[in-house]
C-alpha cells in the first residue's frame, strides 16, 4: 500500500479513460450530480497550451452552498448552469498529469500546485470552482485563463512534503492571514481623491500639508480653513476641482461634529477608503453608517478630537496587540478557529484570549481543542456562550470583568449587527474592531463615533485574499509558522460531497470538511470517529484531535 502511495504522488499510475465529478445544473441540492449521482466523463488530452492536473484535496467553503442556493443567480456564474453546469470546490490543491507540448519547458509531471481562486480576464471574474471547473472532481484541463491572467499565473508551487489538505486549506487561511496584513495607509492616498468637508474653524493640515493626493474637493464653511487648504493646493500644483455628486472619494476628511453630514458623505467612500472625522467636540449622537461596506470593500474608520487633520492619520495597528486582551467573537465556526488557532501561534501573541459563541453546545469543542494548545503557548484562555447569561448585561460584566476593562482587539465573525453594536463599548483607548463577518453590503449598524474620534479606536474591515496573501499564507505554512491542518474537522471521499456540502450548510462542524476525490469508499468522517473506524489513521492525529500530514499519509496509504 505504501508503495501504491509513492506512485500515486510521482504519477505512476496509469490515468483512467473517465473520471468523475459532481456537476450543478441549477439552484437548490436537488440538482447536484445528475438524478443525485456522480456523472463520469472522457478524461480530456491537454492542448499544446494547457495543463492536465489531478485534484488531491479540496475543501467544502460556505461559499459552495450559496452557489447552490442561488445557481444562476450568484453574482459569480455568469452562464446558464442547466446547460452548462459548474463543478464546485475552490480550495483545491493539485497535481500536474500530463503538460502541453508548449509547456513543457516550464512544467513538469508530479509538480504540485494550489489555485487563487480569483481568476480574473481583462477584468471579468472566471473563478475557480465557479466559471472554471473546480474540485469536486478528479481531474481538470488548466488553460491559459489560469496560466496567463490578469494577475499572471494563478498557480502558485507546493513543496513536494506539503500535505495535500494543508495546501488546499491555504486558500481560506490566506483570508485569515490577509485581516493582519492588510498595510493601512496613514495619509491621504498618493495621487488619489480627496473630499475635505465641514466647518473647518480653528483647524490645520498639520503634517498632511506634506501629502501628495492627485486632486481635491474643497467644502469648508470656514473662510480662513478654506482659503488656507487653496493657497496650500495650489502651491503643491493639486488641483481643487467640484463635485459632481457621484465621485468616489480614496480619502474623506470630514470637519465637526455634524452626524447628519457624516451620514451623508460616508456613502461616497471608494474602495479602500479611509473617513477621518476631525471633531473637538462630542458628536452628539450614534450614526448609522453601512458595516457591510467596511467588511467587503476594505474601509477604515478613523478620526480625532485634535484640530489638526494628520492627527487622525496616526498608524491603525492591523496585528494583535502582543500581550493584549483579544476578543474572537464567534470563535466556535470553522473560521472563528482559525482566527483563534492564529492568535495562539503566531509571534507576538496576546496575552489573554477570549472565545466567544452563543451556544456552550459549539463552545465545548472549541475548549476542547484549543485549551492545550493555550496552555503550551502560555496564553490564557476564557470560553464563554451567552446562553450561560441570563443577559446580555451580565454576560458584559464577565467579559470585562475576565479582561479587567475591555480589549485591545476584536476580531468578528458573528454576522450580526446588534451584537457589533454592543461589541464596541468594550475597546479599550486604542482599541482596534476588525468586522471579519461577512455582513451584506447596505447593512447599517449605529457607531458611537466618539470612540474613534476621542478614544482613539479604530474600526477596519477585511475581505477575501490576494494572490500575494495567498503566497505569503503558504510561506507560512511551510515554514511551520502556521499549520492549516488544525481547521480539519471531517474527512471523505468524493462520494460524500453532497452530505459534506449539507453538513457545512447546516453549520454541524466547528471546522472544515475536506475531500479527498481519489478516495473511494470513506463517507463523511469527523476526526473523533476516525478512532472507531480508521484507527490507525486516528493514532496520528495531534491530541486526538488535530489533522497532521502523518493521518492524511496514513489515510492515503490505506485508501488509495
Amino acid at each position: 500500500m505504501a508503495e501504491k502511495l509513492t506512485r500515486y504522488r510521482a504519477v505512476e499510475e496509469p490515468l483512467p479513460a473517465q473520471y468523475r465529478l459532481w456537476p450543478l445544473y441549477g439552484a437548490g441540492f436537488e440538482n447536484l450530480g445528475l438524478n443525485g449521482e456522480m456523472i463520469e466523463v472522457t478524461l480530456p488530452e491537454p492542448g499544446p497550451d494547457e495543463l492536465l492536473v489531478r485534484h488531491d484535496a479540496v475543501g467544502i467553503c460556505y461559499s459552495d452552498i450559496k452557489v447552490i442556493r442561488a445557481g444562476n443567480n450568484h453574482p459569480r456564474i455568469h452562464r446558464d448552469i442547466s446547460e452548462q453546469p459548474v463543478t464546485l470546490g475552490h480550495e483545491v490543491s493539485l497535481t500536474i498529469v500530463k503538460v502541453g507540448e508548449n509547456l513543457r519547458d516550464e512544467f513538469a509531471v508530479g509538480q504540485r500546485y494550489i489555485v487563487q481562486a480569483d481568476i480574473y480576464i481583462n477584468g471579468v471574474s472566471y473563478a475557480y470552482g465557479y466559471e472554471i471547473q473546480g474540485g469536486f472532481s478528479e481531474y481538470n484541463i488548466i488553460d491559459q485563463r489560469v496560466l496567463n491572467g490578469d494577475g499572471g499565473s494563478y498557480l502558485i508551487p507546493v513543496q513536494p512534503e506539503t500535505g495535500f489538505a494543508e495546501a488546499a486549506l491555504n486558500e481560506p487561511w490566506a483570508c485569515v492571514e490577509a485581516a493582519y496584513t492588510p498595510g493601512y495607509r496613514n495619509e491621504w492616498k498618493t495621487g488619489g481623491t480627496l473630499l475635505v468637508s465641514g466647518d473647518g474653524a480653528g483647524v490645520t493640515l498639520g503634517a498632511a500639508a506634506n501629502w501628495e493626493p492627485g486632486r481635491i474637493v474643497l467644502d469648508a464653511a470656514d473662510a480662513e480653513f478654506a482659503a488656507a487648504v487653496q493657497a496650500w493646493a495650489e502651491a503643491q500644483g493639486i488641483p481643487i476641482i467640484e463635485d459632481d455628486g457621484e465621485t468616489q472619494f480614496d480619502d474623506i476628511v470630514l470637519l465637526g461634529n455634524d452626524p447628519e453630514r457624516i451620514e451623508r458623505t460616508f456613502p461616497r467612500l471608494a474602495n479602500g477608503g479611509i473617513f477621518a472625522v476631525i471633531s473637538p467636540r462630542p458628536i452628539p449622537r450614534r450614526v448609522s453608517l453601512d458595516i457591510g461596506r467596511i467588511h467587503y470593500d476594505l474601509l477604515s474608520l478613523a478620526g480625532t478630537d485634535k484640530s489638526e487633520v494628520s492627527a487622525a492619520y496616526t498608524p491603525i495597528r492591523s496585528q494583535l496587540r502582543p500581550g493584549g486582551r483579544t476578543w474572537i467573537l464567534g470563535a466556535a465556526g470553522p473560521m472563528g478557529h482559525m482566527h483563534l488557532q492564529r492568535a495562539l501561534e503566531m509571534d507576538g501573541k496576546p496575552g489573554r484570549i477570549v472565545a466567544t459563541n452563543l451556544h456552550e453546545a459549539r463552545m465545548g469543542p472549541t475548549r476542547d481543542k484549543f485549551a492545550p494548545m493555550g496552555e503550551r503557548e502560555g496564553v490564557e484562555l476564557h470560553f464563554i456562550a451567552r446562553d450561560q447569561f441570563d443577559s446580555d448585561v451580565a454576560m458584559d460584566e464577565e467579559l470585562r470583568k475576565v479582561t479587567n476593562g475591555g480589549f485591545d482587539d476584536i476580531v468578528v465573525m458573528a454576522p450580526s449587527t446588534r451584537v457589533i453594536e454592543d461589541a464596541m463599548p468594550l475597546l479599550i483607548e486604542n482599541g482596534v474592531m476588525n468586522v471579519f463577518a461577512g455582513l451584506p453590503r447596505g447593512t447599517m449598524a449605529a457607531f458611537d463615533y466618539n470612540l474613534v474620534t476621542a478614544h482613539g479606536n479604530r474600526f477596519v474591515g477585511t475581505s477575501g485574499s490576494s494572490i500575494e496573501d495567498l503566497r505569503h499564507m503558504l510561506a507560512l505554512v511551510e515554514s511551520d509558522v502556521l499549520s492549516t491542518n488544525g481547521a480539519v474537522a471531517a474527512v471523505a471521499g468524493l462520494e460524500a460531497v453532497p452530505e459534506g456540502l449539507r453538513a457545512v450548510a447546516d453549520g454541524r462542524f466547528a471546522g472544515k470538511v475536506v475531500i479527498y476525490p481519489h478516495i473511494d469508499d470513506l463517507p463523511l468522517t469527523t476526526l473523533d470517529e476516525l478512532a472507531d473506524t480508521l484507527p490507525s489513521v486516528y493514532a496520528k492525529l495531534q491530541d486526538g484531535r488535530i489533522w497532521t500530514r502523518e493521518a492524511e499519509e496514513e489515510l492515503l496509504r490505506l485508501k488509495l
